[in-house]
């Protein structure tokens, strides 16, 4: 008599095995752990502003307490598509073309299940925010990426235009890049919407640093959003959020603009996914949306001196710096040190320096290709900053 061969259970989907729990989260747990100065994941640890806080505090005081409008409430709606308009010359439909969203990062995945079907194709610039390529693998997509070449991060036209072929269905853009701090050229956003145009691609464009620039003389450094281009109004969906803009990381309050049969499709994935955004931190994001052009140069100039803090600390450090046009993270070259790869280095940094930061290869879709680079964000006080800089003084570079 045989004995029967034992069942075997699958308990988890072959999509969770294509792709690791976050880096960038594992990096802060690591910090708390060890003590150390956490430059690794993008949250501030300065307060958000005062008046924004006290608009959400009210909110929940007056009871705004159960579900909002399902994709999103009317007045945040409303100041959404007014500072689209102001910022971007949009005119937007609040009624049929925004969805408020638990952050950007459900903004990407409803925007990205609601319009690719299984076998199609995502173009994805490399090295980039760890979340895209799960997005892809979870929507049943394949991802293809194309490389951003340090030290300007430019991407090579002919690479780009390889990647694009008839399964293609969209691009993602993140613009200012995370984890680079590029900001894409009006020449190369006209080239991306060429061939957006030629394939019938959409592009998914993250532009949750939108406001956070640094203007150089001799280079053209400005926001520009896909959709602001001649033809991709109609193909274009915007993903951003109050995270990074009124550093309330912690809220989950983000949105997508898109045409309104797209934005039809993305709230139904959203609904079905988390049903809505906080109903009181919506009320305190219209307030926010409504602050003056002011409030967005001092943003811009404050960020301005944390990266002119850092920067020179990490170069005399031993790193090689690519310094950042926009965003509030730097990516670095670690060849000098003599570490066998990123993670090696940063368990160094983490437990023996007390400073965090991730590891370039989190942002690759070959771990090889970021062996050599790390990444640090400068969204922190100038207290955590030059603490920071103590600490990296212990650092040994090899040359």
């Amino acid at each position: 008599m045989t004995t029967p061969a034992p069942l075997i259970s699958r308990r988890v989907s072959r999509k969770a095995t294509q792709f690791t729990e976050s880096v960038i989260r594992e990096m802060t747990r690591e910090a708390m752990k060890y003590g150390a100065v956490n430059l690794s994941q993008g949250f501030p640890d300065f307060a958000a502003p005062e008046d924004i806080k006290r608009v959400a505090m009210q909110a929940i005081a007056d009871d705004i307490n159960q579900y909002a409008i399902t994709w999103g409430a009317k007045d945040f709606r409303d100041a959404i598509a007014r500072k689209t308009k102001w910022y971007l010359g949009l005119e937007i439909d609040p009624e049929t073309e925004i969805t408020v969203t638990c952050g950007s990062t459900e903004g990407m995945i409803s925007a990205m299940m609601a319009t690719v079907d299984p076998g199609e194709e995502v173009i994805i610039f490399e090295p980039f925010y760890e979340n895209y390529a799960p997005d892809a693998i979870l929507s049943d997509a394949h991802p293809r990426y194309v490389p951003l070449r340090a030290p300007d991060w430019t991407f090579d036209r002919d690479e780009l235009r390889s990647a694009f072929n008839e399964k293609t269905r969209a691009i993602i853009l993140c613009n200012p890049n995370n984890p680079t701090g590029k900001v894409f050229t009006r020449a190369e956003m006209n080239f991306i919407a060429s061939l957006c145009q030629e394939f019938d691609a959409l592009c998914f464009t993250d532009e949750i640093y939108e406001h956070i620039l640094y203007p150089r003389p001799g280079a053209e450094i400005q926001h520009i959003s896909m959709a602001q281009l001649p033809g991709m109004r109609e193909r274009t969906v915007i993903v951003n959020s109050m995270s990074k803009t009124y550093s309330v990381t912690g809220w989950r309050v983000g949105y997508c603009i898109a045409p309104a049969e797209i934005t039809s499709g993305i709230r139904k994935v959203h609904d079905f996914l988390t049903v809505g955004a906080a109903a009181p931190l919506q009320v305190a994001g219209a307030y926010a949306m409504s602050l003056p052009a002011e409030y967005y140069d001092r943003l811009q100039a404050e960020y301005r001196e944390r990266r002119d803090l850092l920067v020179p600390e990490l170069e005399k450090a031993g790193f090689r710096v690519f310094v950042p046009d926009g965003a509030y993270y730097i990516m670095t070259d670690i060849s000098n040190f003599g570490f066998a790869d990123d993670v090696e280095f940063t368990r160094h940094l983490i437990r023996e320096v007390g400073v965090a930061c991730v590891p370039g290869s989190s942002f690759y879709s070959v771990a090889e290709r970021g062996s050599r680079q790390v990444r640090f964000c400068f969204c922190k006080k100038d207290e955590t900053l030059q603490l920071a800089a103590e600490r990296l003084e212990k650092l040994q570079s090899k040359t």
